[in-house]
């Protein structure tokens, strides 16, 4: 089905699917792709988020050049939000969801950009599967550790969050990430459009989300595809020594830094950001020799 509305003052188009994870549960899709012929990237969004955190970078130039595909966490969005914390403890699931998402949508070896809780749920892929179903890896304020060191004077609004079981605390608690998420103020229509898809993930999602184990060490050392870490300079949430920690271990990774942002440099420098993704996919097409 063919969806197509205004959001943001932007024309959102895309073309929506489901997949069904092994364990009995129903993802939404969302396939931007304009036929542009380039490069095939699954977006992964972050804790309490949808796959609308993309909106800047599926309705611009990238999603003319290349096939953009994003999709619902479960327990996000439109995705099915199931009771039981099991269905999101068990990175095995994590991993079944994302091989789900690639294979309804038909990508091929795509470049996987994973933002904040988002590089969990792509190590939990890596970790179960090979690095060969990929082209590359962009942790964007991605977490790849548990270590109370990188977190930063925000990160305890995750855990308010998950605890707002009153809907005005469930409103505020939010409001208060979401003000935390960008360096600058955000403006009353995007607080509004976050806060709205913000709060379609249910407090008791948001707990078993929560104080999950990060144990990727393995995983970021034997990573042989190109890899790339993004962060902001003022991100109050995932400290910028979170993408150190990614770094230390995938000793081949590339980094950026945005001194002007925080938590969401695709939003927050949304064109310095498609740019950079832009050239991280072009070089993959790079001879060897050019590298």
């Amino acid at each position: 089905m063919m969806v197509e509305t205004e959001i943001l003052g932007r024309t959102l188009r895309y073309r929506s699917l489901t997949a069904k994870t092994p364990d009995g549960l129903s993802i939404a899709v969302q396939d931007h792709d304009r036929r542009g012929g380039g490069r095939d990237v699954l977006f992964i969004h972050g804790y309490s988020q949808s796959s609308l955190a993309w909106l800047r970078q599926v309705t611009g130039p990238l999603a003319q050049q290349h096939r953009l595909v994003t999709y619902d966490l479960r327990g996000h969005g439109m995705s099915d939000k199931p009771a039981d914390p099991s269905y999101f403890r068990d990175p095995a699931r994590w991993a079944a969801e994302v091989e789900a998402v690639i294979d309804v949508a038909g990508l091929h070896k795509p470049v996987l950009v994973c933002w904040s809780y988002g590089g969990r749920v792509a190590l939990d892929f890596l970790t179960e599967k090979t690095d060969g179903l990929i082209s590359g890896l962009i942790m964007v304020a991605a977490t790849s550790t548990d270590r109370a060191d990188v977190m930063g004077s925000a990160a305890p609004l995750l855990r308010r969050m998950a605890n707002a079981h009153e809907l005005a605390e469930n409103i505020a608690a939010t409001e208060a990430l979401l003000a935390a998420c960008a360096a600058a103020p955000l403006s009353e229509r995007e607080l509004a459009t976050m806060l709205a898809y913000n709060v379609m993930t249910p407090p008791a999602v948001r707990s078993a989300l929560s104080g999950r184990p990060a144990p990727y060490q393995q995983t970021l050392e034997r990573l042989s595809v190109p890899v790339l870490t993004i962060h902001g300079a003022m991100d109050q949430i995932n400290l910028p020594a979170m993408s150190e920690n990614t770094q230390r271990f995938v000793a081949h990774a590339q980094s950026r830094v945005y001194q002007a942002s925080g938590h969401m440099p695709f939003w927050e420098e949304a064109e310095r950001f498609d740019a950079d993704l832009s050239a991280f996919l072009v070089a993959l097409d790079a001879p060897i020799a050019s590298r």
